[in-house]
């Protein structure tokens, strides 16, 4: 299978800042406009995750940087270019209140690219808490990409990068490349790209593990009026981190659907089998991580329809992690509360409080039922399907705000 065909191998975040110009980096490197729910398209802010395809390409005739595009054709040389990988890149939101779905999105991350504004100072509140947010969830392989270097003098360029290397000192993206581009006019796209190539490598895959998929969006694909004989069933999008489906695999969904007896509420997992595969816009058989994948089931599709199972977790019958409805956290706490202007000291955890939980591409929220110093026990609101060890970023309500705090290890 050629390079261009398969499915993507690596995925790249975007993170940063509101309006420094992540979808537009997302678009040179891709030409695909990330951005494609409606509402999104209306108020020019990444909501939902966005997700976009490309192949890393080289031309055998061009110098180094400039050999490195994205073009099937060298536009030079009017050669065909080499394929080098195929990597998705997933578009977080910056927007301070959509914080829990860029949380969610690192899950899914190999890598990142951390986009900064030369046009503003750095760093900028969400800045910060995206890159905290990476240091968390343990995306170690960061790319700085210096963008909107045309709409700002040399000296403001010059300025802004002193102030990028000042921010990420003793951070995880010390020492991280900084790549200058003007995005909007495709400037520095090539250096951009190997740089990419060489900072973010695809992970080692190891196949023999368990088939585990975090679910981000769930839909029924079918129109309004489809008679019940054509009805599709439903759709999971989302991405492998380890294993592998094929079409025909039986499959288990955690923690499954809410159900409601006696004014008891309990969740219970799913079952089904995967009808059709999708990567990028091709069908295929078999699906391994990298990249966005849809899963097409035979549920009924008004359990997937509005991003019903974001959230869930999906695997082979037997071989997922137990649902819990409590969660016993090791708690690290930041010193500083991240994604403010004031950058107010973090207290410690105060039974009876709630907080903001981010387990893999699950969101939800937590009752401290007790808090000890470096310890906490929580009731959640909703269930998560998680293992021991896993990581579990805490956000706290502050000033209206959910605010980053710290993380925990499930015990």
């Amino acid at each position: 299978m050629s390079r261009e065909s398969r499915q993507p191998e690596c995925n790249i975040g975007l993170t940063g800042h509101v309006d420094h110009g992540k979808t537009t980096v997302v678009s040179a490197l891709s030409g695909v406009w990330a951005a494609h729910h409606s509402e999104e398209l209306k108020r020019g802010i990444t909501i939902k995750l966005g997700y976009a395809d490309t192949v890393f390409r080289k031309c055998p005739m061009c110098p180094d940087p400039e050999a490195y595009t994205v073009s099937e054709v060298c536009p030079v040389h009017n050669v065909k270019t080499d394929a080098l990988r195929k990597v998705s890149f997933v578009d977080a939101p910056g927007h301070e209140s959509l914080m829990a779905t860029m949380l969610s999105g690192s899950a899914l991350m190999d890598g990142a690219m951390l986009i900064i504004s030369a046009a503003e100072d750095c760093p900028q509140p969400q800045t910060r808490e995206h890159l905290v947010a990476l240091e968390i969830i343990g995306v170690k392989n960061i790319v700085v990409v210096q963008n909107k270097i045309d709409a700002v003098d040399r000296e403001k360029v010059l300025e802004n990068y002193n102030q990028i290397l000042n921010f990420v000192k003793g951070t995880i993206a010390e020492g991280a490349p900084i790549v200058p581009v003007s995005a909007l006019h495709g400037a520095n796209i090539d250096y951009l790209i190997k740089v990419l190539e060489e900072a973010i490598p695809t992970p080692k895959r190891d196949p023999s593990k368990p088939a585990r998929m975090y679910v981000a969006r769930s839909f029924d694909i079918n129109k309004p009026g489809t008679p019940p004989a054509s009805l599709h069933g439903g759709v999971l999008g989302g991405s492998l981190i380890q294993g592998k489906f094929r079409v025909g695999d039986e499959i288990e969904i955690r923690p499954g659907i809410k159900v409601e007896q006696s004014g008891k509420v309990t969740y219970e997992p799913l079952f089904t089998r995967i009808s059709s595969l999708m990567s990028g816009s091709s069908e295929v058989e078999e699906v391994g991580p990298g990249g966005l994948v849809g899963l097409g089931t035979y549920l009924d599709p008004a359990l997937t329809k509005a991003d019903n199972l974001v959230g869930s977790v999906v695997g082979k019958p037997g071989t997922l992690p137990p649902t819990r409805t409590e969660l016993k956290l090791k708690v690290n706490l930041l010193e500083r509360v991240v994604g403010t202007k004031e950058m107010q000291k973090v207290e410690h955890l105060k039974a009876r409080e709630n907080l903001m939980l981010v387990v893999g591409s699950s969101v939800t929220v937590g009752l401290v039922s007790a808090a000890y110093k470096d310890d906490a026990q929580l009731v959640l609101k909703r269930p998560v399907c998680v293992e021991e060890g896993a990581r579990v970023a805490i956000s706290r309500m502050l000033a209206n705000r959910w605010r980053l705090i710290g993380y925990g290890f499930v015990q």
